[in-house]
């Protein structure tokens, strides 16, 4: 699976808001992301729009992390900004091999399976100690030195 660009800085968007928990203007996150600005407003937008994120305007304003997208799946969020198109369009162009072809639900099936791992995940694990592929439960923890 791969991740459209917007998708990527949208999660590093609310990671950042989680793990700071205050709020920070547009700027801001632009330059911690080295993102361009423009590119990062559109983004938080399209999070604003799905209530991943909550901004303000004004002098006290900047766009903060709602405590509810604590507790989102990572899943729900990859799904809102990247819709529910299949990783291949077989509705395109005639296909050959459109009447036997299984690559179509192969790929349904994996991308199944990738939202399923992203749904066992909360905003909140991305952000906590120890993070990564530990917490996920994808790779055991490490051994302690000299252990069996």
């Amino acid at each position: 699976m791969h991740l459209i660009r917007s998708t990527d800085i949208a999660l590093r968007v609310v990671m950042l808001l989680a793990t700071d928990g205050g709020r920070l203007t547009v700027d801001q996150l632009a330059d911690a992301l080295e993102v361009p600005r423009h590119h990062l407003a559109k983004v938080v937008q399209r999070l604003q729009r799905h209530r991943f994120v909550a901004t303000a305007r004004g002098r006290t304003g900047g766009v903060g992390v709602p405590a509810a997208t604590l507790d989102a799946s990572v899943g729900a969020i990859v799904r809102a900004l990247e819709g529910d198109g299949e990783v291949v369009d077989c509705e395109g162009p005639p296909c050959p091999l459109r009447g036997g072809c299984h690559l179509r639900s192969a790929l349904r099936a994996a991308q199944s399976a990738f939202l399923a791992v992203l749904d066992g995940v909360t905003v909140r694990a991305l952000v906590a100690e120890p993070a990564g592929p530990v917490l996920l439960g994808l790779v055991p923890p490490p051994r302690p030195v000299g252990a069996p």
